[in-house]
């Protein structure tokens, strides 16, 4: 039956790989693996396993505290087993949802168009830059998929030729995953990783802002000598919005909010969703009162309704982080990744190649379930070099392919970029500030950078001793 499960996992997971093809929503596949997964692990009573030094079976410990029935006892630990699982699901998806709203809030309020009356220069090299820094720290702020679509929206009004504007568009791309790989909010796997306690947001800046910097600024300085950036942009065609009088003070307090939730984790040690909750509740709490406007009456105000910002969250990606997420956790549970990865110490046994791989697969296959994958696949301490290199290859390794991470398909639908021209102009490019920044990483290692202290390992051992399920 674990084949079986394997196959549904497999055929699920190319559903989503060939969305585009088969005009199916990637949630769809996501769902239905993930709820089919599970309700075959119930159906057959499956042995669940969790990891303490070696894979345990969840239902020894239950018969221990008096049930007897072997079968009734598998049943427990597969819902004790979903229950964990889902709360660690939850916490991630939460945190999402929160801060999704928070950008949905400021864009209401034309916060962007301040960032937008930014950019006046006509000079393509300068463009190209101005372009790019913003989208690698804005990235690192509201999340790489988000500062895309907010960038490519300002491009359109500074460059109407779509030809001109396909290679600031790739370019940005390369830019915002970079970004979003050094920020514990600026990409979903790194929030994974942080969420799942393997990395921590001072190491992850420390060790990854520099790799992430090079990733970014080596493509842009290589196009910087391209033809495509060369000369002034053919028009300038500034449409501006209004901009209201609540547009700065919700711009500020968003960004200002969503920087605070990993400063409220190191003060309180809670997890990172309950920041993120206060944080959305102080800015719906400011945008309630706010007045955006002169006259501002009864109808003008439902138009700048939280809800209608609520109302605009992709509620489709979240059900597929939930579906992706739960399938993996499926197959974490029968302790298939757990021998996976034992299989690949001893086929690969130098980590970095094993990661590096991971980096680039995640060009091809959404990197999402790879890094859950290899959450349940690793057992190193808390902010381990291995945690931080997946962190940075997962993160930037999509930027390969067009279709390699969310930032690249957002590009690709709102410009209609072909994969191929991508693939010809711009994958190259990417691929040369992937490794830049993954031999710097390399080097760190060597270095003894990534070494953790006694503190560190006596924390990450206790924290292990304490976990809901050993």
């Amino acid at each position: 039956m674990e084949v079986a499960i394997i196959l549904i996992f497999v055929l699920g997971y190319l559903a989503i790989t060939l969305e585009h093809s088969l005009h199916l929503d990637k949630t769809v596949p996501a769902l239905i693996m993930a709820a089919v997964c599970w309700a075959l692990l119930a159906a057959f009573g499956l042995t669940v396993y969790t990891i303490d030094d070696g894979l345990y079976p969840i239902f020894e410990e239950i018969m221990h505290k008096g049930v007897e029935d072997v079968h009734a006892a598998k049943l427990l630990a597969i819902e004790e087993s979903l229950l964990h699982h889902l709360g660690k699901t939850a916490e991630i998806l939460f945190f999402l949802i929160g801060a999704m709203t928070i950008v949905e809030i400021i864009d209401l309020h034309r916060g962007f168009e301040i960032i937008k009356r930014f950019i006046k220069t006509k000079n393509k090299r300068k463009l190209l830059w101005i372009v790019g820094i913003l989208a690698f720290f804005l990235s690192a702020i509201i999340d790489n998929l988000t500062a895309t679509i907010v960038l490519i929206t300002i491009l359109r009004k500074i460059i109407p030729e779509r030809e001109e504007r396909l290679w600031y568009a790739g370019l940005i791309v390369i830019a915002a995953n970079a970004g979003g790989a050094w920020s514990p909010i600026g990409d979903v796997t790194t929030t994974m990783l942080w969420i799942a306690k393997k990395v921590s947001v001072a190491k992850l800046v420390e060790y990854l802002v520099l790799p992430a910097l090079l990733c970014f600024a080596a493509p842009f300085a290589i196009a910087s000598f391209l033809p495509a950036f060369r000369g002034e942009v053919s028009t300038q065609n500034y449409e501006e919005k209004e901009i209201y009088k609540s547009s700065a003070t919700m711009l500020y307090l968003g960004l200002a909010m969503i920087v605070f939730v990993p400063i409220f984790k190191s003060i309180t040690h809670l997890p990172p969703y309950v920041g993120m909750m206060l944080s959305l509740g102080v800015v719906w709490l400011v945008a309630e009162y706010i007045k955006p406007l002169e006259n501002y009456d009864y109808e003008t105000k439902a138009k700048f309704s939280v809800h209608k910002a609520l109302a605009r969250i992709e509620i489709s990606s979240i059900l597929f982080f939930l579906g992706i997420l739960l399938a993996v956790a499926a197959l974490e549970s029968l302790g298939l990744l757990f021998n996976f990865a034992n299989w690949l110490d001893v086929t690969i046994p130098n980590q970095d190649i094993v990661v590096l791989l991971l980096g680039i697969g995640s060009a091809i296959i959404d990197n999402v379930p790879l890094v859950a994958a290899s959450i349940g696949m690793f057992n190193e301490p808390m902010d381990a070099e291995l945690w931080h290199f997946i962190a940075y290859a997962a993160g930037t390794g999509g930027s390969l392919l067009i279709i390699g991470s969310a930032a690249g398909v957002a590009a690709m639908g709102m410009e209609r970029i072909d994969f191929f021209w991508y693939l010809k102009n711009i994958s190259w490019l990417a691929f040369v500030g992937f490794i830049i920044g993954a031999i710097l990483i390399m080097v760190f290692k060597t270095i003894g950078l990534y070494e953790p202290s006694e503190e560190e390992l006596h924390a990450f051992l206790q924290l292990q001793n304490t976990s809901p399920i050993k």
